[in-house]
């Protein structure tokens, strides 16, 4: 069954009567689309608009009036609960860390959904082909729940899709919200009110200035290793980020791949020529398409 129990994931709460309120002005993804039982992918960012984290925001009012949980990385869900708190004030919330009691699951294909007053499951809110997203209580389902290689059978899901994960592909605090797909993948919402690093993500929109992004790769042999540079005649092009099979997800320079093909040059991940694949629900130009801008 593809089922897998993400135990590297963090499970916050934020509850209390402004609880949304106080998400909403800070996070890119409008809470107000926050279905009820549903779910939002976002992130909080710094004010300069690089992601401090990334995560799926689950309607808890079910078990709480109200409330919000946060299915984040574990690596940066500290940092996340810090910068809540610290931005809290006078807010009327709470910033709960559940971890030890609640766990992420993440299932795709013919699986069905988990249920129970005590869970909250919802559509993976990025793409519908990666599946569902629920955080449940440990116990019980959680832990008879996923077999023992669920977490790497998602990963190479993901990879196959062409979904990037924060701390795999892009470092927390070093990439900006279009770098990592989020303008793709329905984490901003660019006709929102304002947010933590508004400005520099709604000119990067307007000014189409992403030069480098993260995009699918494949590759014949040897799969390269996670973090191996990207070359083009010797010149620093990218870097590879997760690696499943014959296809890796790749952080480039659009632009100097570009340039690199329009010279006939291979591209490559230490001794290994790799191409781009692009999946069919990115929207934005691979270099040697149309429409991909020219220098």
């Amino acid at each position: 069954m593809p089922v897998a129990h993400l135990s590297d994931h963090a499970v916050l709460k934020v509850s209390g009567p402004e609880a949304r309120t106080f998400l909403d002005r800070l996070v890119t993804c409008d809470l107000d689309r926050l279905p009820p039982a549903g779910a939002r992918y976002g992130a909080l960012l710094t004010p300069q608009g690089k992601i401090i984290a990334d995560f799926i925001l689950f309607d808890a009012s079910a078990l709480d009036p109200g409330s919000v949980f946060i299915d984040a990385p574990a690596a940066c869900a500290g940092e996340l609960a810090k910068r809540l708190s610290m931005y809290k004030l006078r807010a009327q919330v709470a910033i709960e860390d559940l971890s030890a009691s609640h766990a992420v699951l993440a299932g795709w294909g013919e699986t069905s959904e988990p249920t129970g007053e005590r869970h909250l499951a919802a559509p993976d809110p990025r793409l519908a082909a990666l599946g569902w997203r629920a955080v449940v209580e440990r116990g019980g389902l959680m832990d008879s729940g996923s077999p023992a290689d669920g977490e790497e059978a998602y990963h190479t899901h993901r990879i196959g899709i062409g979904v990037p994960e924060g701390g795999r592909d892009f470092a927390f605090n070093d990439a900006f919200p279009h770098e990592a797909l989020m303008d793709q993948l329905a984490g901003v919402d660019f006709d929102k009110g304002c947010y933590v690093g508004q400005e520099v993500v709604s000119r990067m929109q307007h000014r189409g200035t992403a030069r480098t992004r993260i995009v699918r790769a494949l590759f014949d042999g040897e799969p390269p290793s996670p973090g191996r540079d990207v070359t083009a005649a010797d010149r620093a092009v990218g870097r590879i980020g997760s690696v499943a099979g014959e296809r890796a997800l790749a952080t480039l320079r659009l632009d100097r791949v570009a340039e690199a093909l329009g010279a006939g040059l291979p591209i490559m991940a230490g001794e290994v020529p790799i191409r781009l694949e692009k999946p069919g629900w990115v929207h934005f130009p691979y270099p040697g398409e149309s429409g991909f801008p020219s220098a």
